[in-house]
């Protein structure tokens, strides 16, 4: 066999298998159009020439129509989205809030939701985005700038009440009312003017000041309180001991008198005890008279 034979003999192989290379080809491009993996926390949405199927496809291995369906993934993960919102207070001070929204979609009404709004970030966009914006601007205007601070926790109920009641309002247009889950709602900042700031921290100043104030004039109300009730006590005690000295006085004048009653003879010795040693006078005569016992002279007589 010669050299042409064998070019011929190649020639020939390699145009029988073309069609088998074609054949695989085509096989292989069949197979991977026929399955399709839906990742962990997402769901399928199925679009068959560009239409969209009602059901979806759950996370997985599964089967499809090659060259005719394709299948977007949506995300149903638990997700955030921030947004800005400057709005006028009641006391028509001006007040930027920061809010964060945690939502997730609805996994049963991804394919209507990808449908009639878009993907994750679609949504975000165009349905919590402005829900964020609008029910900011309704709740701040109902409190003064003060009490957006004060009353912190019932802004944002507020506030998560709204942008809830927003989005079940603007899906409800799409009748997919129930295609996203609001979770939660943070307000992670307010920011107010430089002035109203100034005026903040000089009405905290100015608070402090009367506090201390008042709790200086407190402590000088306690001192004199105190003050006054030592000087009422010592007075009481000293009311006390004069009135237990009078009682003790009385008591021992009381008992003296009983006794001179039953002993006259104790009557003669208290007038000694009282005399001055003096012998009184009386007019008519030239001399003293002296202090003469009646009684011891009548019972000495004869």
């Amino acid at each position: 066999m010669n050299a042409k034979d064998i070019q011929m003999q190649a020639a020939d192989a390699a145009t029988k298998a073309v069609p088998i290379v074609i054949v695989l080809v085509i096989i292989g491009a069949l197979m991977v159009n026929s399955v399709v993996i839906v990742d962990s926390g997402y769901v399928g949405v199925v679009r068959t020439l560009g239409a969209v199927q009602p059901t979806f496809l759950p996370e997985g291995f599964h089967f499809r129509k090659p060259f005719i369906d394709k299948v977007e993934q949506m995300d149903i993960r638990m997700t955030t989205s921030t947004a800005k919102a400057e709005a006028a207070s009641k006391d028509l001070q001006i007040v930027e809030t920061d809010v964060t929204v945690q939502y997730s979609l609805i996994a049963s009404l991804a394919p209507q939701t990808f449908q009639r709004v878009g993907v994750r970030d679609a949504v975000a966009v165009r349905i919590i985005e402005p829900a964020i914006q609008e029910s900011v601007k309704a709740v701040t205007a109902q409190y003064t700038a003060e009490q957006l601070v004060t009353q912190r926790a019932d802004v944002k109920r507020e506030i998560h009440e709204a942008i809830s009641a927003f989005i079940k309002e603007t899906l409800k247009q799409k009748e997919i009312s129930a295609a996203v889950m609001l979770a939660n709602t943070a307000i992670t900042d307010f920011k107010f003017s430089a002035e109203f700031n100034k005026a903040i921290e000089m009405k905290v100043r100015t608070e402090q000041e009367a506090l201390q104030a008042e709790n200086e004039k407190k402590k000088l109300v306690t001192e004199a309180e105190a003050k006054a009730e030592q000087v009422k006590l010592a007075a009481a005690a000293k009311a006390y001991e004069i009135e237990q000295e009078s009682v003790a006085r009385a008591a021992a004048i009381h008992r003296e008198a009983e006794a001179l009653r039953d002993n006259p003879a104790l009557i003669e010795l208290r007038a000694v005890e009282q005399w001055d040693g003096v012998l009184p006078r009386f007019s008519g005569g030239s001399g003293a008279v002296p202090f003469i016992d009646v009684n011891n002279l009548v019972e000495d007589g004869p």
